[in-house]
């Protein structure tokens, strides 16, 4: 059953009250508990759009949430990500152990003036799906736990004209070591990332020599993202450390391979090969293939003859 409601918290002050927490200490920053959270409604299913950040460190959830169109279970610590007017939907039943963990909530508007207004949007994790949250040892927990303490103790702290410089320093410094630890999980989740790999390449192979190719045109990242069960942004940023190349050059190296199959096993003009691989204008394969091989598709076939 879906949700009767979805809320809207345009403020942090809102979801606090909703949450069953105090009234925050500052209106466009706080960090909180999440063991003291006592969502304030009886349904089972919560869904709600909020408009600020937050990067949230739990463990122990007895539960499910929902991020965007993913799902995930929480049965590890782990650390997830929400950018302004993402989609939060949370089936909790009630909890046996009360779930732990620190949110760090911050408003747009916090980093109005400062670099990091301007840098956020490159901090693609904001855009990954709650199942490709960020799976941190121990010890990487202690660094996250210990950044988002000096926050709070910060804005606890009697506010001057550094304490807005300082905290931002500071979230800045927390989402550099989350980037850090992204990297070494698309290395040391070897199996995973792997077969991702290999999916991405069984879901070409099955898109080039489909018929459906004619009508639909190249896959897009998105196409291939959600045949992956991955957000684009994990995709790409998990490619690039895998294999140093994004999704669309993933894509392009299959055109070209096929591209080259048919242009040096079939006696098709290059119209007809770029037809059939979906481009609507033959020039532009033309301008795709040589730019990926230093070749016009006739100067490629001619050197076979």
């Amino acid at each position: 059953m879906k949700p009767k409601q979805t809320f809207q918290f345009n403020t942090i002050s809102e979801f606090h009250q909703m949450s069953g927490l105090p009234k925050p200490e500052h209106p466009l920053v706080s960090v909180v508990d999440y063991s003291l959270v006592e969502y304030a409604t009886d349904e089972k299913e919560i869904s709600w759009v909020q408009h600020f950040y937050s990067v949230g460190l739990k463990r122990g959830i007895n539960g499910k949430f929902r991020y965007g169109q993913q799902q995930y279970d929480f049965d590890e610590g782990l650390i997830s990500f929400v950018s302004p007017g993402q989609l939060i939907n949370i089936t909790v039943d009630k909890p046996v152990v009360k779930p732990t963990g620190i949110l760090l909530f911050f408003h747009p508007d916090f980093l109005w003036n400062t670099s990091l207004a301007k840098t956020i949007r490159q901090y693609d994790f904001f855009g990954y799906a709650v199942n490709e949250a960020l799976f941190m040892s121990e010890k990487e927990e202690m660094v996250i736990k210990g950044i988002m303490e000096n926050i709070q103790h910060e804005y606890h702290s009697n506010i001057d004209k550094f304490s807005q410089n300082i905290i931002v320093a500071q979230i800045e410094l927390l989402l550099n070591y989350c980037e850090r630890f992204y990297q070494r999980q698309f290395i040391t989740r070897k199996i995973n990332n792997h077969q991702i790999l290999t999916k991405l390449e069984d879901v070409l192979d099955r898109y080039f020599n489909n018929a459906e190719l004619l009508s639909k045109g190249l896959p897009s990242v998105q196409f291939i993202a959600e045949e992956l069960a991955v957000s684009p942004n994990y995709l790409s940023s998990l490619l690039k450390v895998l294999t140093g190349q994004s999704t669309q050059h993933h894509i392009h190296e299959k055109l070209i391979e096929k591209a080259k199959e048919k242009l040096s096993t079939t006696s098709l003009s290059v119209s007809e090969i770029a037809y059939e691989l979906g481009f609507e204008h033959s020039q532009s394969f033309s301008k795709l293939f040589k730019s990926k091989t230093n070749l016009s598709p006739g100067e490629f076939r001619q050197s076979f003859n």
